[in-house]
């Protein structure tokens, strides 16, 4: 400690110690503060000399010592530290004060409320639909109901007020949108397609992405209306405009709003505006239980303290692959395969535009061309609506006169959720699925309409949620039997070929950058000797794909493997949006030749479970594209390839080996 800046002898400070050379004076005041730092060890030949630094003239001055988060203060080594300078007397300031801490001032929630602090009650609506999107409807809905009243109290008064939406999702890193779970962007495109928010109104705030920082969220000429994150607001984060926290995170989550229900409760001013609304703090959670919402709010006010914890520091993890914190490494072509630097080429479907090609593009070639007019809605017809059902609750809580409960429910109330019909809004949910908003729009309106056939407008009304997602479901399923329609169209017609866009370059990079800590290796822990690079990270492959890499790696007449990057390198553009990046591409060798191309594989495996309709239409992109291939010789495409053979192959894990050996 001693070796700190503090402790150092400093010119600053003579005039609260005795001159070096007054060696009487310097001993009269180590006896009377005997801790002090000193130059030269007691007992010595010379006399002990105190230090004039910042840290003896504390010691000296017997401080005030004021400890912020005092909690955090208890440890031997902190105290033994405090207790250093001398202190005179030392407060702490904690929300959550230890069991053997001296209680000079306590300041209950009660307080808090009667002194005009804190907003309650707490709405908690539990919204049971299986899709998060209801749950973030909702809560838009009440923050859009909250800024009208908002408004009108501000006119009333002369007191501005912005509600803000505080949103926890489980993902927010921007490698990691496809990993299943909610993520930041997932939401925020929501808001903007679905609910038409501007983008300036929404925020993100997570370790890598601070859309917030520097901003005085107070200000009335600030937009942010939204503010998306997963836990880095839980570090001690203030805004008494946040009125709304909506949970996305699964239930099963220690993260639900433990953490972040007191970032909700400050009220604006510290001073009620008499207007209930406006008083109170609302929490909307997706499938979570009634049981355990209480429980977590409770020790979610418990361990806030009902104060700002800015101790309790929970760092974002951002796309760092669950935690873990990767190292990102530039890696290569393994120096047996550098001759085939910049001069690997795959197939691809290519779209002709005027003399020459280029990549097709699914929004332009594919979806551009559906005739809307063939959307067959007959499937709507055998839907079923229901009458009634209670689809949400409401639980109301506040403090409880007994500080031993903390808080108790005040009220409780179930609701239809029934929303206003509105075909506009129902032409926001479809807007994705079809671009233009007129065609929309009229698609919409007459998808409605065969409903008020069979139903009254309240029943309608009541399942509009679940006739927007039947819609879209429908819709989708059209989309995409449309879409292969104007596909297999422009093949027919020439339009469209499959073949090798040399022009464009190699469709393999020679260098990529990856994160990853671990390389794979084989089962005995020896180095893998036959993929293209040099490297190849365990973390990207499951279990299936690093049997499959390993056998690869293990075959007489393969020339060399590569695992293909979902998302950065080869992939197949069919007649669904989302492209196809397969898992594998295996060069097999020429018979007769050592390094020489014989035959091109294209892998994808599949788990059994996953034997799905996305399967399926894998495998029809596959099999077309085999057809294509053998229609042309590739001697008559790149004279490299005058020999070569692309197979293209959807590889179950109940086969994969058998399916391997044939090939190799």
């Amino acid at each position: 400690m001693t070796a700190l800046k503090v402790f150092k002898d400093s010119g600053g400070f003579t005039d609260f110690f005795p001159p070096e050379d007054d060696y009487k004076n310097n001993k009269a005041l180590l006896e009377k503060v005997p801790n002090l730092d000193t130059f030269n060890d007691e007992g010595g030949i010379f006399s002990q000399v105190v230090k004039t630094s910042l840290g003896n003239t504390l010691k000296v001055l017997h401080p005030l010592v004021i400890i912020d988060e005092g909690h955090k203060a208890y440890s031997e080594g902190a105290r033994e530290t405090i207790r250093n300078f001398n202190p005179s007397l030392i407060v702490e300031l904690s929300a959550t004060p230890p069991t053997n801490s001296n209680k000079l001032v306590e300041i209950s929630g009660i307080e808090l409320n009667d002194e005009e602090m804190i907003k309650l009650d707490i709405h908690i609506i539990n919204k049971t639909s299986v899709d998060w999107k209801n749950t973030m409807l909702a809560s838009h809905e009440k923050r859009e109901e909250l800024e009208k009243i908002a408004r009108k109290y501000e006119q009333n008064t002369g007191q501005y007020i912005r509600p803000i939406n505080l949103i926890q999702v489980e993902r927010t890193g921007k490698d990691q949108r496809a990993s299943g779970m909610i993520h930041a962007e997932d939401v925020k495109e929501f808001l903007i397609k679905k609910c038409a928010i501007p983008e300036e109104h929404i925020a993100i705030k997570s370790s890598e992405k601070d859309d917030i920082e520097g901003i005085n969220l107070l200000d009335p000429s600030c937009p942010v209306r939204y503010i998306i994150t997963k836990q880095a607001l839980q570090e001690g984060w203030d805004c008494p405009f946040a009125y709304i926290l909506t949970i996305l995170t699964n239930p099963s989550s220690q993260l639900s709003i433990t953490q972040l229900v007191g970032r909700i409760l400050r009220q604006p001013f510290a001073r009620k505006t008499k207007i209930t609304e406006l008083d109170e703090s609302y929490v909307f959670c997706f499938k979570q239980k009634a049981v355990d919402l209480v429980k977590n709010i409770k020790t979610g006010l418990e361990s806030e303290g009902l104060g700002d914890i800015a101790g309790r520091v929970t760092l974002d993890g951002g796309d760092d692959a669950g935690g873990l914190n990767l190292t990102t490494r530039e890696i290569q072509y393994r120096d047996k395969f550098k001759k085939f630097s910049g001069k690997i080429y795959l197939p691809k479907f290519v779209i002709q535009e005027r003399d020459s090609w280029r990549d097709i593009n699914f929004e332009v070639d594919i979806l551009g061309a559906i005739n809307w007019n063939d959307v067959d809605l007959s499937d709507l017809k055998t839907i079923e609506l229901v009458k009634s059902k209670d689809v949400e609750q409401e639980l109301v809580y506040g403090f409880s006169q007994d500080k031993e409960k903390l808080i108790e429910e005040h009220e409780r109330k179930t609701r239809k959720g029934s929303l206003e019909i509105n075909e506009v809004f129902l032409t926001r949910h479809v807007i994705d699925i079809i671009p233009n908003p007129w065609i929309a729009y009229e698609i919409g309106s007459k998808a409605l309409q065969m409903f008020f056939k069979k139903y009254d407008k309240e029943i309608v009304s009541f399942n509009f949620v679940y006739i927007i997602e039947e819609i879209k479901k429908i819709l989708l399923k059209e989309r995409d039997r449309l879409s292969e329609l104007v596909f297999r169209g422009l093949i027919k017609k020439g339009k469209m070929k499959f073949f090798l866009l040399v022009e464009k370059g190699g469709a393999l990079p020679s260098r990529i950058k990856i994160r990853s800590n671990k390389k794979l290796v084989r089962n005995d822990n020896s180095d893998i000797q036959m993929s293209l690079f040099d490297y190849v990270p365990e973390e990207q492959l499951n279990e299936l794909e690093k049997a499959v890499a390993l056998y690869l790696d293990d075959q007489e007449k393969l020339l060399w493997w590569y695992r293909n990057l979902s998302r950065i390198d080869y992939s197949i553009q069919g007649w669904k949006k989302n492209k196809i990046y397969p898992d594998f591409i295996a060069a097999k060798v020429k018979d007769g030749s050592k390094n020489m191309y014989g035959s091109v594989h294209v892998i994808e495996t599949k788990g059994i479970h996953l034997k799905n309709e996305d399967t399926e239409y894998k495998q029809d992109v596959f099999k077309l594209c085999n057809d294509l291939g053998t229609s042309k010789p590739w001697a008559e495409l790149f004279k490299d390839f005058a020999d070569q053979d692309f197979q293209f192959n959807v590889i179950f894990e109940d086969e994969w080996k058998s399916r391997l050996n044939k090939i190799f």
